[in-house]
């Protein structure tokens, strides 16, 4: 059985996400501090979170924060009352999955809840098909059993999605891939993932690679298609 937990300090909220997530055949945690849904992280197993920005304490981009920095790499799905898409791009910064706009439907919540745990068995198995990547001529290594990644031997600091998106590039080098193909073969597209995702990770990653060598261009855009992994 799947658990997730429901991070919100509004019980009317939580009542009625709980109940249906309940009847959709899930076990459900909940709690609404963010200083108790990272402890709960640390002491018991989930397989997704629900997390509300505006808690009191920590906020949700805290606890969002905090777990990536622990290394937790279970998928977030964030509730926010505001349609900005500030909060959509500091989120997905931060590493979050998915959004939802207060008020909501839970049978749509169930159902990207869905998607996104099926795209994360599907990047799992994504992963274990890439295996390593050879050492590429600009000196990057990746390590797909540990999960790391050497630029110039200098190690990377990379999320779960920015590891498993460089390395498919990588394992593909000089090959143009559109966003959506990317977000097929990377996180598994259904319609509720946006295409603009892509384009966080790959900026992230350009960041950090940029970090140890400003002069590295590994990954080039393709203007009006997409993204290729050169080797230098």
């Amino acid at each position: 059985m799947q658990r997730i937990l429901i991070v919100d300090d509004e019980p009317s909220v939580v009542d009625v996400v709980r109940s249906r997530f309940e009847r959709e055949g899930f076990a459900v945690g909940e709690t609404g501090s963010g200083e108790d849904a990272l402890v709960r992280l640390r002491n018991e197993t989930y397989d997704l979170l629900i997390l509300d920005i505006g808690l009191p304490g920590i906020d949700g981009f805290g606890v969002l924060r905090q777990m990536r920095a622990e290394g937790f790499e279970q998928p977030v799905i964030m509730l926010t009352a505001r349609a900005d898409e500030v909060d959509r791009v500091v989120g997905l910064e931060l590493g979050a999955d998915d959004y939802v706009v207060k008020p909501f439907s839970p049978r749509e919540l169930v159902a990207r809840v869905r998607a996104l745990l099926r795209r994360t068995a599907e990047a799992s198995r994504l992963r274990q098909q890439i295996g390593d990547a050879a050492p590429t001529s600009s000196g990057l290594q990746l390590d797909n059993a540990r999960r790391r990644a050497t630029f110039r031997d200098v190690q990377l600091t990379l999320r779960p999605k920015e590891f498993d998106l460089l390395a498919y590039l990588a394992s593909h080098p000089g090959q143009v891939f559109t966003r959506e193909v990317l977000l097929g073969q990377v996180w598994g597209y259904d319609e509720y993932v946006d295409a603009r995702t892509v384009d966080v990770h790959i900026r992230r990653l350009r960041s950090k690679l940029s970090e140890i060598d400003a002069e590295s261009n590994l990954i080039q855009t393709e203007w009006g298609i997409g993204y290729r992994f050169i080797e230098g």
